[in-house]
């Protein structure tokens, strides 16, 4: 009998205990209600025990993140900006937090979110767009972060621990009109530099033109120079020769301007046969005398026409002497 007893009052025990033994875990905040009434809120990481007519509510007493929808503000120039941000926050009082929200987490994150937009809103309104872009951002999360912590904590039991703005981007339809003035301002200034390049570089080659005139004009100036005190020692070197002998000098000359004369076997010259240029040809002593130029096996002289540039030479009959010397070349 008694084991029947037992055995039908263990299971009630068992029932009766699940109700009235609770845990506590290190990472939450317990909550104990009576119809809805808060009767202890101090329990410590464990076992704890209560009556079946008490509830139990458990919050989460880590840092959570609530990612904030982006939202457009007014800065100080009226120009309208998209910011997104975040905020880490935690539960320090959970019996405030649950008179705020119920305990109710979706209406702790939209109060919490409108709080935080309503000091972006503020810190925004009195900025630039370059401020908040650049200079004052870090400030601005500062600034919100301590005003938020002085007011949440008493109306939501919540502790702000960061505010972050992730992004500040342009209305879409605001972008490309700025886009299209930063793209005008580069060009704009891209457009001068070349213009100021352009105008060094036509700078430079106009120097640079005049420098080399004026390095031509020296170096023409100078070689002329030198090339007239060059003829001038040359001349006076050929008197003072020709002073000293004045035959040899002749000869020496006339020697010189024959072995340029004929130089080559198509060489062809045309020239009167007393001129001074057979001098030494036909006398040692260079004394003019009449010979003639060539002559065939019947001592008859050769006539011969000779067209160049259109212009002829009308034969001639060229006296002859069987004692004068014969001339290599003939007219061809």
């Amino acid at each position: 009998m008694y084991k029947a007893i037992a055995f039908v009052l263990l299971p009630i025990v068992a029932i009766v205990s699940s109700f009235s033994i609770f845990t506590v875990q290190e990472t939450e905040l317990a909550l104990m209600l009576r119809f809805k009434k808060i009767v202890g809120d101090d329990f410590a990481p464990g076992l704890h025990f209560k009556s079946p007519i008490h509830n139990i509510l458990t919050f989460d007493k880590r840092i959570q993140t609530l990612d904030a929808p982006p939202e457009q503000f007014l800065t100080v120039e009226k120009k309208n900006l998209i910011v997104d941000s975040f905020i880490k926050w935690r539960i320090v009082d959970i019996v405030t937090y649950y008179k705020a929200v119920s305990g109710n987490q979706q209406r702790a994150r939209d109060r919490l979110g409108e709080i935080i937009a309503d000091g972006l809103r503020s810190e925004f309104g009195k900025r630039t767009i370059k401020e908040v872009v650049s200079g004052d951002r870090i400030k601005i999360m500062g600034i919100i972060t301590k005003e938020a912590n002085t007011n949440v904590p008493k109306l939501l039991g919540i502790e702000i621990v960061d505010v972050r703005i992730k992004r500040i981007d342009l209305p879409p339809e605001v972008s490309t009109s700025v886009y299209r003035r930063m793209e005008a301002e580069r060009e704009r200034v891209a457009k001068k530099w070349r213009s100021q390049g352009e105008a060094d570089a036509v700078r430079i080659r106009a120097n640079a033109d005049r420098e080399r005139i004026e390095v031509y004009s020296k170096a023409e100036r100078d070689s002329e120079q030198t090339r007239g005190e060059g003829e001038a020692i040359s001349a006076d070197t050929y008197a003072k020769a020709y002073n000293q002998n004045r035959e040899f000098y002749t000869l020496y000359r006339s020697l010189n301007a024959y072995k340029t004369a004929f130089n080559s076997r198509n060489d062809m010259l045309i020239i009167t046969p007393d001129s001074d240029f057979f001098n030494y040809f036909k006398d040692i002593n260079g004394k003019k005398s009449f010979y003639p130029i060539s002559t065939t096996k019947n001592n008859a002289p050769i006539v011969k026409k000779v067209i160049e540039k259109e212009i002829s030479v009308e034969d001639k009959l060229i006296p002859f002497s069987s004692k004068a010397p014969v001339l290599d070349k003939e007219l061809d």
